[in-house]
């Protein structure tokens, strides 16, 4: 009798599991989809969708198409600490000013290096000479399906910057070393300018 109890209850914890991955799955299937919200910068759909660990869950996700990052370096004073060429402007979503590199969506149909070029020139005025890709990223992909691609831009000289109307930027030329401390003391708070910088000085082998 009691190794009849016992298959029973191992029957019943198994059917309770919850439906393994498919190994040939690796998206979610979207069952359906609506545009909850439609503005300039950003839409938000409402999609429920089974995920590849077999969940069914209703998701708000912004959709947005992508940003770049401009970590701007100017090696020419001294190698060993370059300056970070750094914006300061107002936050309205924070609620304060914020220290962070330049940046920018890409627009439809734009390739990601032609927008960081674009950004560059219109929030600075500064041109460069060799450009690379540092890294790409999701901000937070709990909710937002932006991707964000960092550039590196070296052997930079100034020119006439072409902000749009809404965008007052502060422009300065900080040593790295500062921009370092700056972040290690929460006086830079932007997460894609920490991210930006201390993987430049890691890679450049200027982080101690």
């Amino acid at each position: 009798m009691a190794s009849k109890i016992k298959s029973k209850t191992a029957a019943k914890k198994q059917t309770s599991l919850p439906t393994p991955a498919s190994p040939s799955r690796t998206k979610a299937v979207v069952l359906k989809s609506k545009v909850s919200y439609k503005g300039k910068v950003f839409s938000v759909t409402t999609d429920t969708v089974t995920e590849p660990g077999g969940v069914t869950s209703t998701r708000d996700v912004i959709r947005h198409n992508g940003s770049v990052i401009v970590l701007a370096v100017d090696r020419s004073v001294n190698p060993a600490d370059p300056t970070i060429l750094i914006e300061r402007q107002y936050r309205h979503a924070a609620g304060q000013f914020l220290r962070e590199l330049p940046a920018g969506r890409i627009e439809p149909g734009e390739a990601p290096l032609a927008a960081a070029k674009r950004e560059l020139i219109e929030e600075t005025g500064f041109r460069a000479k060799k450009w690379s890709r540092l890294v790409k990223y999701y901000a937070s992909p709990g909710f937002l399906g932006e991707t964000m691609q960092v550039f590196l831009a070296e052997d930079i000289w100034p020119g006439v910057a072409e902000p749009e109307a809404d965008e007052k930027i502060t422009l300065q030329q900080i040593p790295l070393s500062e921009v370092l401390e700056l972040i290690e003391s929460g006086k830079i708070v932007d997460g894609k300018t920490i991210l930006s910088v201390l993987l430049y000085a890691r890679r450049s082998k200027l982080l101690n």
